[in-house]
């Protein structure tokens, strides 16, 4: 006897669901392996070492906090009223701001602990934190958003 077992998850052709562990281990999985082949095609031990930490760690962070917040957001929210496109950049312009005010204290504090004094590490952090979690939040809205029923207005 043969039979398949199929589980429905959505509408046929529609997108997959919005998994948040999955998308935190892609968000952390392929910056680290992007930078990290570039580090080390190119020689940078330093990127190399980014690459897993500082690169793919803030972006899995960053889209493990947008994603639960917008997992928890009602139907009715405005998340839902704004085009896919504005909301995704909206979430990645605000994360990179957030990240960068971070970063930049992050390089000018870091350095006056001793052990971190002549580290290139904490210099990093103005240019990793940013992109990583701009990425990381503009992705995440994307695909959350593409997950969603699209509102219809009702008339009156």
């Amino acid at each position: 006897m043969t039979g398949t077992h199929t589980i429905s998850t959505g509408p046929p052709g529609g997108p997959p669901p919005f998994v948040l562990h999955r998308e935190v281990l892609v968000a952390y999985a392929m910056p680290a392996l992007m930078a990290g082949l570039v580090g080390l095609a190119t020689g940078q031990p330093e990127l190399l070492i980014a690459a897993g930490t500082t690169i793919a760690g803030t972006s899995a962070v960053v889209t493990a906090l947008v994603g639960s917040r917008l997992r928890r957001r009602p139907d009715h929210s405005w998340t839902l009223r704004v085009p896919r496109a504005l909301l995704a950049v909206g979430l990645g312009v605000l994360a990179a701001a957030l990240a960068l005010l971070l970063g930049w204290s992050g390089a000018h504090w870091l350095p006056r602990i001793p052990a971190l004094a002549d580290s290139p590490w904490p210099d990093r952090l103005r240019i990793d934190l940013p992109v990583s979690a701009a990425i990381g939040a503009t992705m995440t809205g994307w695909r959350w958003r593409g997950t969603r029923p699209r509102r219809r207005h009702q008339s009156r």
